[in-house]
């Protein structure tokens, strides 16, 4: 099955940004997966939350591709607490996460519950 595509909410610069509510991760996006589209690794923080009553992985895949020469050191996968309030992971190194046409991939275990956010940071001044 396709991924499901989550969107960049963007940090503001020298501003604020109203804590936007998440994708809801259910049992379509535990069963494929998150992609994000056109990612800056770099600039990239997932907040995660876990709503089940178990503690719960998500795992950020490692790339493929002649880009991820750092593919080898594999999957980065994060334990998130039962009924937590979130979680940050990331940002992340291209070499290492970054998918063929510019694509992060980010799986949950099965049972999660809870939200996910892909926030951009934005670039210093």
């Amino acid at each position: 099955m396709a991924r499901t595509a989550v969107s960049y909410s963007n940090l503001v610069p020298n501003g604020g940004l109203a804590a936007p509510a998440g994708t809801t991760i259910d049992a379509t996006l535990v069963t494929n997966g998150v992609v994000i589209e056109n990612v800056d690794p770099e600039r990239t923080l997932l907040r995660v939350t876990n709503s089940a009553a178990s503690a719960k992985n998500v795992t950020v895949r490692t790339g493929s591709g002649t880009q991820s020469w750092m593919a080898g050191q594999g999957d980065l996968t994060v334990q998130l607490a039962a009924n937590t309030g979130h979680q940050f992971i990331g940002p992340f190194t291209s070499a290492r996460f970054q998918q063929t046409g510019s694509k992060l991939y980010v799986d949950f275990e099965a049972g999660t519950t809870g939200t996910i956010t892909v926030f951009k940071l934005p670039k210093a001044y």
